[in-house]
């Protein structure tokens, strides 16, 4: 037994909990792409139930899931009040002056924040499980985190030069397309850092040091559900799937994480965040993401008039009223992206978010 290679396994909430929520879904559906080729691989647009529930479903409804994090937790008013009020108004007046100059320019930018949202949340996935004696080893952190870049931008590098795919970000056209030499060049790198990822890892167990499972499982699950949906397939459903259950549910994952342990602290036992609640605040953050793609389609899109039709007599509108009622539409998702940015930065207050995040911190007390 000497042989075995230690494993370390600083799962946030419990082993059974990361791998359903928070490392497997990249891993997961990686693997139904692959084993159901066929209809993944089709370039016809995702269908409309399908759309439903990983666009409504998983993507839209993540968004509002930051409410619980944010405007619904009463610490978060009280110290962070000034963040949350200002930040959809800077939104909003931001959004509203880019889209009146421009409605290609407002979904381009939008595009690449998105993405930037997107390559951000592994990044700081794989932060989230290093241990407390993994933070001084810096150099695998740098190795870890050039990986996660490199495994997200080639295949975004990919997507520039092979404009237009089957599947969009936003609209047709989001996209700048790069020059096609450009992608060789993108996949050399990203085959160099990958082999440096693989060297230094090879190097723990020839020295006997312990790998790090979730955070391992985190990085190469991130680089095969980006490859898969991206370069290896062309359809949008394939995209769809592994781009978006990838992001959303390990997202709402942490967020009940962080709500049961704020809960434990402040009355001694979960109130809001226990498993019989979890249809209700399922239908909660649904609802409204149902509720707001409603008004998106019949105000705007006019795709999906089967999916709602409560929304279908809305009146098509204008350039003029386009210029407010895209802005004010995209405000949650914009409000989510920059918020994001700043609850999450756990090493700025380890006294209160990092005990809160972690539920060995909590039998540490």
């Amino acid at each position: 037994m000497d042989d075995v290679v230690p494993l370390l396994t600083p799962w946030i909430r419990s082993r059974g909990f990361d791998l359903a929520l928070i490392v497997g879904p990249s891993w997961i559906m990686t693997a139904l792409v692959l084993a159901f080729a066929a209809p993944f691989s089709s370039p016809d647009a995702i269908g409309p139930f399908a759309w439903l529930v990983l666009v409504v479903g998983f993507d839209v409804a993540h968004v509002y899931s930051t409410l619980f994090r944010t405007y619904f937790d009463k610490r978060e008013r009280e110290t962070h009040g000034s963040l949350l009020l200002l930040t959809p108004l800077f939104c909003w007046l931001a959004a509203t002056m880019v889209y009146a100059l421009s409605a290609a320019v407002f979904w381009t930018l939008l595009a690449y924040l998105a993405v930037f949202h997107f390559i951000r949340q592994q990044y700081g996935l794989t932060m989230l499980y290093a241990t407390a004696a993994e933070r001084g080893q810096t150099i695998q952190q740098h190795i870890d985190a050039a990986f996660i870049g490199a495994a997200t931008l080639y295949p975004l590098v990919y997507w520039h030069t092979h404009l237009p795919r089957a599947f969009v970000w936003f609209i047709e056209g989001d996209f700048i397309a790069l020059p096609p030499n450009v992608e060789p060049v993108a996949k050399i790198a990203y085959i160099g850092i990958a082999a440096v990822y693989v060297l230094s890892h090879g190097l723990r167990i020839y020295r006997g040091e312990p790998l790090n499972l979730p955070r391992m499982m985190i990085t190469i699950g991130t680089a095969a559900s980006w490859y898969v949906g991206i370069v290896a397939f062309n359809g949008d459903l394939a995209f769809t799937a592994t781009n978006v259950v990838a992001h959303a549910v390990p997202y709402a994952a942490l967020i009940w994480v962080y709500g049961e342990n704020r809960e434990k602290i402040q009355s001694g036992t979960p109130i809001l965040f226990i498993a019989p609640l979890v249809p209700l605040l399922l239908a909660i953050v649904v609802g409204l993401a149902y509720a707001e793609e409603g008004l998106w389609d019949g105000f705007v899109w006019r795709e999906h008039p089967e999916l709602f039709n409560m929304f279908s007599g809305l009146p098509a509108l204008d350039d003029r009223w386009l210029s407010f009622a895209v802005p004010t539409l995209i405000l949650p998702q914009l409000t989510h992206y920059v918020l994001d940015a700043f609850i999450w930065r756990l090493r700025k207050d380890t006294t209160w978010r990092s005990t809160l995040m972690f539920r060995r911190a909590l039998r540490s007390t």
